[in-house]
């Protein structure tokens, strides 16, 4: 992973969560709110989160980090409560994050845009105690005779306690004894977040201490975070990428972390702009957006050294016209899930050889497999399902065993996702094993289709799924976007027909008036566009 030049820690190979053997730096601290202190004392008077006019110093974080701790535990919540997070991005949720993982609390975050019912279904699943929301969400938040266990609900956002609620601001201005460094062994789960599963309910991935410092290490090493780096929280922080790559990496490294509440193009590069923006981990939709409705030349982006994406490919396209834009800006394709609590593999920065179809190489401690259907390894270059270990794979999910056995094999978990290693180790991943497009026997990987598509001048976005046919089994459906409304159906098919084998161009065409839908992490929800579009693809 490291370039010429940079060596990697020290590693060595350890035991954890039972039967794992796993490779882990062989020095580290053994909890994020270490790695926090730590900051704190080393850099008290620098920036360490800025939202809008509020601005923490890490002194200033770590007092009310430790004024929040101090709070949760004088309300009754022990070490291993759970305590649910309904907060978007503010500098609030991340003290209040914080403060759990410093009481020895699990921490929840919840997709904000969740509904009642979603919320209920995961608190009831966790067990949670407490719950700390905005004062606008308070409709969605479950009634009581709903959620038995939840008996603490924290507000934002009210100035004083009432109506059975308590006011997070008076955690953070009520002295109370102080909390102790925290006391929670490295395998203890620190944040459980919820994978936003297509079908059935999401099943809550348990993020150790362990996970944690290693991804933050990850990060630091492979992104050379320092604390001249000021990173944009520009994706939502109850995401694993939000809360890992954007929060406790460079906080962790005694950076800055600039807050966007909700992303949008102007918003996003004034800001970035106006407080010397160096890093941001987005998914590929966000740049395009930048360069479909601005002139990034509008901005001085000169600090802007990283931008690192991952959650879907980036189209060949949106990487050169990013290139030419921004010369001094180091693409990073950074592949992982929640089940890996965040990266996985980055392709190394200064390393475009592999940028238009490689997620990069495996993170220092990771192992990485491409697995065939008998579970058995394929040569490079073969493709298969990806499999992966390390110390920064969750032990398995909450209150569900059997996701966890059916998910994790020999400490490896096994990802859905089918992809190549190339003899000198970049991976490549194509798709969903679920989405692999069986055309009349040949197999068809969406986002290469999707990738020829974005490179049309007309096109804005584009998905391609299959639909059901009687003698082929499975038809390719490309759903287009147009830009300016322009429906180029015979230039899209030509370019995909000098581009693709023939069996990959497109069957049918369709266009939408309106961007393609994607939930709150930016990701393009195919069953919803399916639902939408009325397709049954797997008759």
């Amino acid at each position: 992973m490291a370039r010429s030049g940079e060596a990697v820690p020290a590693v060595r190979r350890e035991g954890h969560f039972g039967d794992r053997v796993m490779t882990c730096f062989a020095e580290r601290p053994d909890s994020f709110d270490a790695m926090l202190r730590a900051a704190a004392e080393a850099h008290p008077d620098r920036d360490a989160v800025v939202d809008g006019a509020r601005r923490l110093s890490f002194a200033e974080l770590e007092r009310l980090v430790s004024a929040a701790a101090a709070g949760y535990r004088s309300l009754g919540l022990e070490p291993g409560s759970r305590l649910g997070l309904l907060v978007a991005n503010r500098w609030q949720f991340v003290v209040a994050v914080l403060a759990a993982l410093r009481a020895d609390l699990i921490a929840v975050p919840l997709n904000v845009r969740a509904q009642t019912a979603e919320l209920a279904h995961i608190l009831n699943d966790c067990g949670a105690q407490g719950l700390v929301y905005e004062r606008q969400l308070a409709s969605r938040v479950p009634a009581p005779e709903t959620v038995s266990d939840l008996t603490l609900r924290i507000c934002l956002d009210i100035g004083s306690s009432g109506g059975g609620e308590v006011a997070f601001d008076d955690l953070l201005t009520t002295a109370g004894p102080a909390v102790a460094a925290a006391e929670a062994r490295e395998e203890d789960t620190a944040v459980i977040l919820y994978t936003s599963g297509t079908t059935g309910h999401p099943k809550g991935a348990m993020l150790s201490h362990l996970n944690i410092v290693h991804s933050c290490l990850h990060y630091r090493h492979c992104f050379r975070l320092g604390p001249d780096d000021r990173a944009m929280l520009a994706v939502p922080a109850s995401h694993v990428t939000g809360l890992i790559a954007c929060i406790m990496a460079p906080l962790s490294a005694g950076g800055a972390v600039i807050v966007l509440e909700s992303f949008g193009v102007p918003e996003f590069l004034s800001l970035a702009a106006r407080e010397g923006m160096t890093m941001t981990v987005m998914v590929p939709a966000m740049y395009n957006l930048c360069l479909l409705r601005a002139n990034l030349a509008d901005y001085d982006l000169s600090a802007w050294r990283v931008g690192a994406y991952g959650g879907a490919p980036m189209p060949p396209a949106t990487i050169a016209a990013l290139a030419k834009e921004l010369s001094g800006l180091a693409l990073a394709n950074a592949y992982g899930a929640t089940e890996t609590t965040s990266p996985t593999t980055i392709m190394p920065l200064g390393d475009p050889a592999h940028c238009s179809d490689s997620v990069g190489r495996a993170v220092p401690c990771a192992e990485v497999r491409v697995m065939d259907d008998d579970g058995r390894e394929v040569e490079p270059g073969e493709t298969g399902e990806v499999w992966i270990g390390g110390p920064m794979v969750v032990a398995g999910y909450w209150n569900n065993p059997q996701a966890t056995q059916a998910s994790f094999v020999g400490g490896f978990w096994r990802s859905g996702d089918i992809g190549a290693m190339s003899q000198d180790g970049y991976l490549r991943v194509f798709d969903r094993k679920k989405d692999l497009i069986n055309r009349g026997g040949y197999k068809v990987f969406s986002a290469e289709v999707e990738n020829v598509l974005a490179a049309h001048a007309t096109v804005a976005e584009a998905a391609v799924l299959p639909f059901a046919d009687p003698v082929l089994g499975e038809k390719i459906l490309a759903v287009v976007h147009p830009r300016d409304g322009i429906e180029d159906r015979e230039g899209l098919r030509s370019l995909c027909a000098a581009r693709l084998s023939d069996y990959k161009v497109p069957d049918r065409f369709v266009f939408l008036d309106r961007p393609l839908p994607r939930n709150a992490n930016g990701k393009l929800m195919k069953s919803a566009l399916r639902e939408a579009l009325g397709i049954d693809a797997r008759q």
